[in-house]
């Protein structure tokens, strides 16, 4: 139940979402009368019918027809429905008008049709119904249609497509191929623009025509302005067949010979002075000429030709004609004597006189007679009427009032009340007489106005409400509402003019500037302690924000003003011009001459006009460090006076130092020891001992405590071998390094050396044959014990092997040699010690 219920209402959002999309899409959208892409669509319509004036005799005025209906599809509500005074949407099936090119809703045209062809044919019997084709007409310019040609289904302009998509890219109701129409009236090409609505324009082409008195050479010039004048005099003789006509070169026939000669009137009695055009004319007079019968004259007036014949000549009847005699014309025909018998004017009975000349009298027979409407009878003269007063209460054919005609015959005439209904528009009531069905269309039109009333737009009568006003490009001409003489330039508009952003330019009171802020006469301001409505159901009955005058704001005219330090001059706004501070160390030197005041910005009282800036004052801080200026080099107390001007005075503390041999302690006044040369220096750091430092050659120095390094000038007798050892004598150290003396071994050192050389030989022979023995027992042992032989038979084969005596003693001499390491280890720290 959940899961169906979900479904259902997910159709329902999906569906509501397509119809909005759809809506927003198809509208002739209120977005597209931005005023930047008005401009643009203005220019590619212009470019679209420039092409058309480009040539010869090219008339704009013959395009503005089909530029009004192009611009109107794409303007936002212009195309209005006259049916149902609604606009005409993108995706809304259209219908449009041949004859006026107004386009209708295709539901509304199609009801339209219905309802005209009802409306006339209603007064008809059943028998009559159906057999003959009424047309039905246009709503606004009443082109009759036949009842095949009711619209169906829905095309595009030119209807080639049907149903064409919605492309935003192209004309409302579009196709977008070429419109191919025959152009009217007819000269052969078709028109080339894409599928459009209105008429098409002029035609474009180009065609090599000669004028119209076929004088001039052929030109090209455009289909729809083929003809054209050589402006040559025309020559062609004219009716009058005396002149030739002087007209320029023109289309038709000539015009009429406009000179004046006096010409006589038909009978040629009279003559005058008229237009050569008219050669034939007739003067007032009666003709007067003698009949042939020589006894009357011809009565006519100034006629052509022969007078004729006598009318009172022949034979001729009496006056009801029943009798004919033959007479002279100038006797006239008598009486008969019988009955007149001519029917009278009731139609009914006959004259009852005898034959008489003149008109028959009236008759007066009684009769009885039925009332027109045949309700009612009564006796009375034939050649009275009779009407009873009986009112007819049948339906007049708008099915709204009654006959009320008195002794109708049942063929009521057509309301003569005036309908009277409101339009569509509601504005106006509908002028035609009283009627059945849909009143027309409103046919007037009402101008939406800017607020000037310079720029306008036509729109059908009832869309003025909906319409926007056309966006003017005038200046707005209202006076200005601020204290300003003139406003600032702005498009004309609607409602209140945008507030004022010029520069007030007031006078300040109290500074005497002009306030630089924009102009604050009509600030919107939030009500403060508003009555708050107790919920949404309650209107607020004050406005949220109130339009009232701010007062100028503070001056911020930039004044240089000078810091309480004199650190710097800066630029303060007028209103806060005053005494400040820069936050800045006051930076002032202090009465030691070693420091400066660390107060921040303050006011310093100079009371020394030469005093200068840099000179403390009295409200500066003082001075409570001790002396920190640098001491002499070498010196490591600090002065024992506090933070003082000049030098400070010498140092007489004792300073510790070390001898030059770094082993004695000295005590001497710091003062002698920093102001001391070099070589009084090393004077007093020497401790008059002998100095304690070995000389390369491992001996020690014999000179007294010095600096530096000492001389190599060692005396001491050392003594020299010969590389083994046996030769050796004492020199002195110095002369054996500098002069690199060495000794050598004689022949007696060289046999030794030979005979130890030889034992050495032999010990390593000795070792070697040694190491193959046991090599050789250890391939014995392994070979015994791969045949399996028995343990107690491996003893016997097992070769003694002799041990060395590092072998034999190692665990003894281990412990020995660390305890004689320790004995000497401390033995060497005893002695350095």
């Amino acid at each position: 139940m959940s899961q169906r219920k979900f479904e259902e209402i997910k159709k329902a959002n999906q569906a509501a979402a397509k119809k909005l999309v759809e809506e927003h899409f198809s509208s002739s959208s209120e977005e597209e009368g931005d005023e930047d892409f008005e401009g643009k669509r203005g220019k590619i319509v212009a470019n679209t019918f420039t092409s058309y004036t480009t040539q010869t005799d090219g008339d704009m005025r013959e395009l503005e027809r089909t530029r009004q209906y192009v611009h109107e599809a794409f303007q936002a509500g212009a195309m209005t429905c006259l049916i149902c005074i609604a606009s005409v949407k993108r995706n809304q099936a259209v219908w449009s008008c041949s004859g006026c090119f107004c386009i209708f809703h295709m539901p509304c045209i199609q009801k339209w049709a219905k309802d005209s062809q009802f409306l006339v044919s209603s007064p008809l019997t059943d028998d009559d119904f159906g057999k003959r084709d009424y047309p039905w007409p246009c709503p606004k310019c009443r082109f009759e249609y036949k009842r095949s040609d009711t619209p169906s289904r829905y095309y595009c302009y030119c209807g080639k497509v049907e149903d064409p998509p919605v492309d935003p890219w192209l004309v409302p109701h579009s196709c977008g191929q070429v419109c191919e129409r025959e152009f009217k009236p007819p000269c052969g090409h078709k028109c080339l623009l894409l599928c459009h609505p209105g008429p098409c324009p002029p035609c474009p082409k180009m065609v090599t025509i000669t004028c119209y008195c076929k004088k001039a050479k052929p030109i090209p010039r455009r289909c729809s302005a083929k003809e054209w004048s050589c402006q040559l005099p025309c020559g062609r003789k004219l009716l009058c067949g005396h002149h030739k006509c002087e007209s320029p070169c023109h289309a038709g026939n000539c015009p009429p010979c406009p000179r004046v000669s006096r010409q006589k009137c038909v009978c040629g009695k009279q003559v005058a002075e008229r237009s050569c055009a008219s050669p034939l004319w007739h003067c007032d007079q009666v003709c007067g000429k003698t009949l042939p019968c020589g006894n009357h004259t011809c009565e006519q007036v100034c006629h052509v030709g022969a007078c004729g014949e006598c009318p009172r000549s022949g034979k001729r009847f009496c006056p009801c004609q029943k009798s004919k005699f033959s007479l002279p014309c100038t006797e006239d025909v008598p009486t008969c004597g019988d009955s007149c018998d001519k029917v009278l004017e009731c139609g009914i009975h006959r004259c009852s006189q005898r034959c008489h000349r003149g008109p028959c009298e009236t008759c007066r027979q009684e009769v009885e007679k039925h009332c027109r409407c045949g309700k009612h009878t009564k006796r009375m003269p034939c050649h009275k009427p009779y009407l009873c007063e009986t009112k007819c209460v049948k339906m007049r054919d708008c099915q709204k009032h009654q006959c009320r005609r008195k002794c109708c015959p049942g063929n009521c005439p057509p309301c003569d009340q005036n309908c009277g209904r409101t339009l569509g528009c509601r504005n106006h009531k509908c002028p035609s007489v009283c009627h059945r069905g849909s009143c027309y269309p409103c046919p007037e039109t009402v101008d939406v106005k800017c607020n000037c009333g310079t720029t306008k737009v036509t729109v059908p009568c009832g869309r003025e409400r909906t319409t926007r006003p056309p966006k003017c490009k005038e200046q707005c001409s209202r006076p200005p509402t601020c204290h300003h003489t003139s406003q600032e330039k702005h498009r004309c508009h609607f409602g209140s003019c945008p507030p004022c952003h010029q520069p007030c330019q007031k006078v300040l009171e109290k500074c005497g500037h002009l306030c630089p802020a924009p102009c604050h006469d009509q600030a919107l301001i939030k009500q403060a302690g508003r009555h708050q409505p107790t919920g949404p159901w309650e209107q607020p009955s004050e406005p949220a924000f109130i339009q009232t005058a701010l007062p100028c704001p503070p001056c911020q005219v930039p004044i240089p003003i000078e810091c309480l330090g004199k650190h710097e001059v800066s630029p303060l706004p007028c209103h806060a011009v005053g005494p400040y501070s820069c936050k800045r160390v006051c930076g002032r030197a202090l009465d030691c001459q070693n420091h400066t005041c660390m107060k921040e910005c303050h006011k310093v009282t100079e009371i020394d006009a030469c005093i200068g800036k840099n000179k403390a004052g009295p409200e500066c801080l003082q001075c409570e460090e001790g002396c920190s200026k640098s001491r002499p080099l070498g010196c490591p107390h600090p002065c024992v006076l506090p933070c003082h001007p000049g030098e400070c005075p010498p140092c007489v503390q004792m300073l510790r130092i070390k001898c030059h041999c770094k082993i004695t302690s000295l005590y001497v006044e710091c003062r002698k020891i920093t102001t001391a040369d070099e070589n009084e220096k090393n004077l007093l750091s020497c401790c008059k001992n002998q100095c304690p430092k070995e000389l390369p050659c491992g001996h020690r120095c014999k000179e007294m405590c010095h600096p530096g390094e000492c001389p190599f000038n060692c005396n001491q007798k050392v003594k020299l071998r010969c590389p083994c050892k046996r030769i050796k004598k004492e020199l002195q150290c110095n002369k054996v390094r500098e002069n690199h003396i060495s000794i050598e071994c004689d022949t007696t050192c060289k046999e030794m050396k030979r005979k130890a050389s030889e034992i050495k030989e032999a010990e390593a022979k000795a070792a070697l044959e040694e190491e193959k023995r046991r090599q050789q027992a250890e391939l014995e042992a392994f070979e015994n014990r791969l045949k399996g032989r028995r343990k107690k038979n491996r003893k016997r084969d097992e070769v003694a092997i002799e041990l060395t005596l590092w072998q034999k003693y190692k665990y003894y001499l281990l412990p020995a040699g660390a305890v004689v390491v320790l004995v000497f280890a401390w033995y060497i720290a005893h002695d350095v010690a």
